[in-house]
């Protein structure tokens, strides 16, 4: 007999108090329920319940093997509703916290067409260029440089990357028509930069040498910025040279606004990934980053 069955049957018969009662519930014959409480007990030795013409009462035994069987019934239960999440559609709030532009130009456009396909799913975005915890968030999207060896997150959190993207040096075809074009980055000290900064500080430009070493450089400038779409839109207008991610300027290259200076070494790429609570891959976040890992690196 399947052991489990057996098991409810004589956990029925505990709750109801008799045979008959149980066999009402599982919807079996009271004789049946006595066949598996009879499998109990021959295959573990014991007798279970004590059986007289008016009650029947658990031997110690009994006890003891209800409230095992109670807790093993539980936990199928939870494993099979589980299951059941997984295979499932996603429903339900899932909460995304992610960089602010990089949020806003490609992560918060690719959500929001998933959950038009998904009615039973509600979107909570949380732009952020705060470096916060994940707590209640389903999901936290990090940028991270390719020559930093460790991945973001920490005990406790699944990571998977979802694309990657380059830093461009570029400018506005007037920008070139009065100040020339550098072809090295050693050149970007005779030219005008429009910087990013936050907090009093600057930062600095880093591009990859031939020989697979980083150089930094400062080229001067007197804008400071701590917005990249504010210093884009500088660049746009002639005023300096700018360091900005692919994927915030891409279209203006395209339109002509803005021009890439391809100089002696690669610009400095950033991964691009998602963080999660480890263990808790439901459907909803499982959709989630399929979504993002298929459609995001095109956009970079």
């Amino acid at each position: 007999m399947d052991r489990l069955a057996s098991m409810a049957a004589f956990v029925q018969v505990v709750e109801t108090g008799s045979f008959a009662a149980a066999a009402n519930v599982l919807g079996i014959s009271a004789p049946m329920v006595g066949k598996h409480i009879r499998f109990l007990e021959e295959r573990m030795g014991v007798s279970l319940i004590n059986r007289t013409t008016r009650r029947q009462n658990l031997t110690e035994a009994g006890k003891a093997y209800y409230e095992q069987c109670r807790s093993i019934l539980a936990d199928v239960v939870a494993a099979e509703t589980t299951a059941a999440e997984h295979l499932s559609a996603p429903r339900g709030r899932l909460r995304v916290t992610m960089p602010t532009l990089l949020g806003r130009y490609c992560i918060a456009p690719l959500l929001l067409e998933m959950a038009a396909g998904l009615p039973d799913l509600k979107l909570e975005l949380a732009f952020t260029d705060d470096l916060v915890d994940l707590g209640d968030y389903d999901l936290a999207i990090r940028s991270l440089s390719e020559h930093r060896s460790e991945v973001p997150g920490g005990a406790g959190l699944a990571t998977r990357r979802l694309s990657i993207h380059a830093m461009l040096v570029c400018c506005a075809p007037s920008y070139l028509a009065r100040c020339g074009s550098p072809s090295a980055s050693a050149e970007l000290a005779n030219h005008t930069a429009l910087a990013f900064g936050r907090h009093g500080r600057r930062q600095p430009w880093t591009f990859t040498t031939t020989a697979g070493t980083l150089a930094t450089i400062e080229p001067p400038g007197r804008i400071i910025m701590d917005d990249l779409e504010a210093i884009a839109d500088a660049a746009a207008a002639g005023l300096g040279l700018a360091w900005l991610p692919s994927w915030l300027i891409h279209s203006r290259i395209s339109s002509g606004q803005l021009v890439e200076l391809h100089l002696d070494g690669p610009g400095l790429g950033y991964n691009n990934y998602a963080l999660w609570h480890e263990g808790i891959l439901t459907p909803k976040i499982r959709v989630a980053l399929d979504v993002l890992a298929g459609k995001l690196p095109p956009l970079m």
